[in-house]
Order: structure tokens, then C-alpha cells, then sequence
């Protein structure tokens, strides 16, 4: 544990230093290509025709499946060099630029009908910012599907960390190679369930789902149950109340 909030790994152009690593490791990895895009599309359900914001939109995987589904898409990221392989994947079909999450976003307000924040909050200590601004880019009624690490991960591999506090945690990770230590914030359910119904939203859906049924045998984790499931990310679909 780090008593520290920020640390220099955590500045909005991160992962600019691994960015391609980090979109070759999750090309084809289970947690992203085979757990957290097909779960994020099934909650979405038919996007045909509807205006989507990415919030932190990596390389723009989701991208390009949401706009192989006719949606409209819009995006940014604060990496510079996420953006640069976004723009190498969707061509000039896409509008992306360079944001942080934290500030101010540069968008109209009730410009979208829906939005993905997808594995970008739990990089983020202060979530009424980001989430008053997803709100205020919305329709009224309009849909934002979240994606972070699933709260019961301290109690299950970090047991000294208090559940019900709101901490930050370094973390190791490899990508295709390269080394990446990342500050997760972990907060309880009923934090996040606060934050959400302050910034104006209502939850929706809950989804603890299994990977994909395509997802290759290889990649599955060992288990003695079901290798299909295991505690990950957990996946909300908010609705935007209307003001």
C-alpha cells in the first residue's frame, strides 16, 4: 500500500510510455478482448444509430465495435499516444482528441445518448468531477455503462486493506513485456452506489458476467468450478435522470 494519492506513474500521459505494449497485450487478452468488451456490448444492447462518448478510449478497440454496429462514436483519451493508435485503427471517421477525465470535458451539453467509462475510474480518486460531467454530456435519460475493478479484490487478495475506506494500491502489471506500475483506488459498493446517485444517475444493471462463450479454452484461468467466472471488474449501466 502507498500512503501516497498520486504518484508520478499516474499523470494523464502514463501510458504514453507503454501505450503500444499495452494495446498488443489486450488485442487478444481475456480480460479486455474476451471479459470487458463483450459484456460492455451486451449491456448496450442495439447502438444503431446513436451518438456514443468513450471516456478514456485506449486505442479504440470498443470504438470499432460500436461503430461496426452503426453507432456514431466520439472519444478521448488523456494519452496523446492512445489517441495516435485510436486514429491509426478508425481513420479519420471518428472524432477523438486528447482529454482528461478529471477536468472539464469538451463536448456540448446532451450531446450523446449514451457513454462507456471503461477500467478509467478506478485510476481516479475523486469520482463527482468525471461523473457530473458524463452526466452533463448526456441526454436526459440517457445511458453510461462503467467498467472498474471489482470491489471485493482487497478483502480477497489485499486483507490489510480497510474495504469500507477509499485507498489507493500500486500494482505491477506486464504488457506484451513491458512493466507498468499503476495506482488502482479502491472503494466499497456502497461508495460507488453513492457516487453515481450524487452526479444524478440511476443504477440500472449490476453485471458480474462471464467471459465471452468464444473466449479460446487456453486463456481461461485454472479453476474447479467455473473458469468461465471469477471476481474481475464489475459492470454498472446508469441511467441519466433527467434535471
Amino acid at each position: 500500500m502507498t500512503s501516497e494519492p498520486q504518484t508520478v506513474e499516474q499523470q494523464p500521459d502514463h501510458y504514453d510510455a507503454f501505450a503500444d505494449a499495452y494495446a498488443r497485450a489486450n488485442e487478444n487478452g481475456l480480460f479486455n478482448r474476451w471479459y470487458a468488451r463483450p459484456a460492455v456490448l451486451e449491456l448496450l444492447g442495439d447502438v444503431a444509430g446513436r451518438r456514443i462518448l468513450d471516456a478514456g478510449c485506449g486505442s479504440g478497440p470498443l470504438l470499432a465495435d460500436l461503430k461496426e454496429r452503426g453507432a456514431a462514436v466520439t472519444a478521448f483519451d488523456a494519452s496523446p499516444a492512445m489517441i495516435r493508435l485510436a486514429r491509426q485503427r478508425l481513420g479519420d471517421e471518428a472524432d477523438l482528441e486528447v482529454a482528461d477525465l478529471t477536468q472539464p470535458l469538451p463536448y456540448e451539453t446532451e450531446a450523446f445518448d449514451d457513454a462507456l467509462v471503461v477500467l478509467v475510474l478506478h485510476y481516479v480518486e475523486d469520482w463527482s468531477l468525471p461523473l457530473a460531467e458524463l452526466h452533463r454530456v448526456l441526454k436526459p435519460g440517457g445511458r453510461l455503462v462503467v467498467v472498474v475493478n471489482h470491489p471485493l479484490i482487497p478483502p480477497l487478495m489485499y486483507p490489510e486493506v480497510n474495504y469500507f475506506a477509499t485507498v489507493p494500491n500500486q500494482e505491477e502489471y506486464d504488457f506484451d513485456g513491458v512493466s507498468a506500475t499503476l495506482t488502482i483506488w479502491y472503494r466499497s459498493l456502497s461508495a460507488m452506489a453513492e457516487s453515481f446517485t450524487a452526479a444524478g444517475f440511476r443504477i440500472t444493471a449490476i453485471s458480474e458476467p462471464p467471459v465471452s462463450p468464444e473466449t479460446p479454452p487456453h486463456l481461461l484461468p485454472p479453476s474447479k468450478s467455473d473458469p468461465t467466472r471469477f471476481i474481475g471488474f464489475i459492470f454498472f449501466a446508469l441511467e441519466a435522470a433527467f434535471s
